[in-house]
């Protein structure tokens, strides 16, 4: 399994960012795919899950500014993030169960 997470950098508050995570070495279009981040000083957290059939899910504090969504002709998943906050300021990953890549940072800050 190989995840690798593009996408990140510094963003103003109100801003967006489109995060991509381009995966190999397993069959991406039968598998569930979610986002995770981690905040400095902070532990884990769930953002977002797209499963193979197009059903998403999403942590309260995303829905409806942040949007998975999956190509998968491209073996990639998407983060769609909007009207980014400063507390969404973070390591940003995609995963596949409890694997993760290498994560892209994502800083909002004016």
């Amino acid at each position: 399994v190989q995840l690798v997470e593009s996408g990140g950098g510094l963003v103003q508050p109100g801003g967006s960012l489109r995060l991509s995570c381009v995966a190999s070495g397993f069959t991406f279009s039968s598998s569930y795919m979610s986002w995770v981040r981690q905040a400095p000083g902070k532990g884990l957290e769930w953002l977002a899950t797209a499963y193979p059939a197009g059903s998403t899910y999403y942590t309260d504090s995303v829905k409806g500014r942040f949007t998975i969504s999956r190509d998968n002709a491209k073996n990639t998943v998407y983060l769609q993030m909007d009207s980014l906050k400063p507390e969404d300021t973070a390591v940003y990953y995609c995963a596949k169960g409890t694997v993760r890549g290498q994560g892209t940072q994502v800083t909002v800050s004016s």
